[in-house]
């Protein structure tokens, strides 16, 4: 699984992170890639779970 991005984003007083991981589907062997924005506490679980 690779990285592909983090920016950090901040809208008002929130600090949000956005996160971009690519993912490789089990039926065709694609990868596709998942985006999320979160807290950057999260970041680092987001990245690690499969």
């Amino acid at each position: 699984m690779a990285k592909k991005s983090i920016a950090a984003l901040r809208t008002g007083s929130k600090k949000l992170t956005k996160a971009i991981k690519m993912v490789r589907s089990p039926k065709t062997g694609a990868y596709t890639f998942v985006e999320s924005v979160m807290a950057p506490d999260f970041v680092d679980d987001f990245l690690n779970k499969k």
